[in-house]
């Protein structure tokens, strides 16, 4: 299945904002943080973006070191780490062109900075977390090429985002490079969200000749053995290991994204080892959102007090990593990030913490969302609710007039603990899996473990 769709292989940096951040970016990124990012409960996450969906349009994306120290973030490793490819590796701004400054000014209304577009749902894999339920096979009613370029058409007029193309599983999709060069044309930033057991010789060269900057793979255990066994194919580890060495010769950025459950919660660090002694770029974990077939995993899915353990790891583990390491659909760590500076008596400034500072945590709606392979547009990948189709209605109008965007987009609206956090301009909890678990997606984000102090209400059972 591919590497974009679901939990964390659709976001390159949802970084795939995340402006691969405001995300992502990103249920979702590229980021290429995306989301890549957004995706429902089953398919693999996005990727976090690029390393474009972090920060502000208005910012620059490339931020000056810190005196003496190489870098900004906390012990002195560079706040511009990723090592190759993304938005920011050539001076791209999602969301920061002329049409995405006119439609702000216009409308009031962010324009998207990241869009996870799941061109294809056909896929060479039936992983277990994807939130598409891929399988292999044609699937009816998919955006055609030319419906996709009047799409894009429609899109450019608001916005210059960075666009992740994901699937099930994108390289299976004949015309991705038409597509790709479409984008690029006009002035978008194409990403793409691969497992990369397809990626040869060939196609790696491809995507260094259209200018892919980076893509996301999706790893979810360090050895073979069990990374195929949760991929459902004999050899996809190796497959995968040799697409990403080969994009890398090529030139090409990769980024691994991980989906974090209780079977490999403790291999994160593995993964990560596994990840640097690669050479990749950067380093995306993802928690579980249980849609698709990642349903079935419902029971696999951390507890609350298990994601703030590994999420406050995770905090500290970015200190000292060379790679551009972020946790992705887990808007809670941008609570912890404040949180844990605060024990150390720090304050979290762009100069010290770089884009996790400019950034927060849900941007499904906000600056993030997701098409789907017949044009279904939605907040996220991992959000199942319909918003509008580009087939019957431009996006650019879905954008700005779905009465469920504009909600999300008004933080005053979250209700339970999350109305009354007030850490919820930077969090704004996990909206998939509030309207996954309680049908309503402005209710409490259920997998959070921290009790407010303006909270006086009980505490909703996960």
């Amino acid at each position: 299945m591919a590497d974009n769709v679901g939990n964390a292989d659709a976001r390159p940096d949802l970084d795939l904002e995340q402006a691969l951040a405001d995300a992502e970016a990103g249920c979702g990124e590229a980021g290429v943080g995306i989301p890549m990012g957004g995706h429902r409960a089953g398919g693999d996450p996005p990727l976090a973006v690029l390393g474009a969906e972090d920060a502000p349009a208005e910012a620059s994306l490339r931020v000056p070191p810190r005196a003496g120290h190489p870098g900004g973030h906390p012990a002195g490793v560079p706040m511009d780490r990723q090592r190759h490819g993304g938005a920011r590796s050539v001076g791209f701004r999602p969301g920061g062109g002329p049409a995405a400054e006119a439609y702000l000014a216009r409308t009031g209304i962010k324009p998207p900075r990241i869009i996870a577009w799941e061109i294809t749902r056909s896929c060479n894999l039936s992983c277990a977390h994807c939130r598409a339920a891929a399988e292999f096979g044609h699937y009816p009613g998919e955006l055609s090429f030319d419906q996709i370029k009047a799409t894009i058409d429609d899109i450019v007029t608001i916005s210059n985002p960075i666009i992740i193309l994901t699937g099930g599983e994108p390289l299976m999709r004949p015309d991705i490079w038409d597509i790709v060069d479409y984008a690029h044309e006009k002035g978008a930033m194409p990403v793409i969200g691969t497992n990369a057991t397809l990626v040869t010789e060939e196609i790696a060269g491809k995507m260094a000749e259209h200018r892919i900057p980076r893509i996301s793979v999706s790893i979810d255990f360090p050895t073979a053995e069990e990374h195929d066994a949760f991929r459902g194919e004999p050899g996809a580890f190796d497959a995968s290991i040799a697409g990403i060495k080969m994009a890398k010769a090529h030139g090409v950025g990769v980024q691994i994204n991980m989906t974090v459950t209780t079977l490999n919660h403790t291999k994160v660090e593995a993964v990560h080892d596994l990840a640097e002694s690669l050479g990749i770029d950067a380093f995306h974990i993802f928690m579980l959102v249980p849609t698709g077939r990642g349903s079935d995993l419902l029971d696999k899915e951390l507890p609350p007090e298990e994601y703030e353990r590994v999420l406050t790891w995770a905090y500290h583990r970015q200190k000292t990593s060379p790679l551009h390491f972020k946790p992705t659909d887990s808007p809670h760590y941008y609570r912890i990030i404040r949180q844990q500076a605060k024990l150390e008596g720090k304050k979290v400034t762009r100069e010290e913490y770089g884009l996790d500072a400019m950034t927060r945590g849900c941007l499904g709606g906000i600056t993030f969302c997701f098409i789907s392979h017949v044009g279904d547009v939605q907040p996220c990948g991992y959000f199942d609710m319909q918003l509008g189709n580009v087939k019957e209605q431009p996006f650019s109008q879905i954008w700005t007039e779905s009465k469920v965007f504009n909600e999300l987009r008004d933080y005053s609206l979250l209700k339970g603990k999350c109305g009354a956090c007030e850490y919820k301009a930077v969090c704004g909890g996990c909206r998939a899996r509030a309207f996954e678990v309680t049908g309503d997606y402005l209710a409490s984000e259920p997998y959070c473990a921290y009790e407010p102090p303006a909270w006086a209400g009980e505490r909703p059972e996960v």
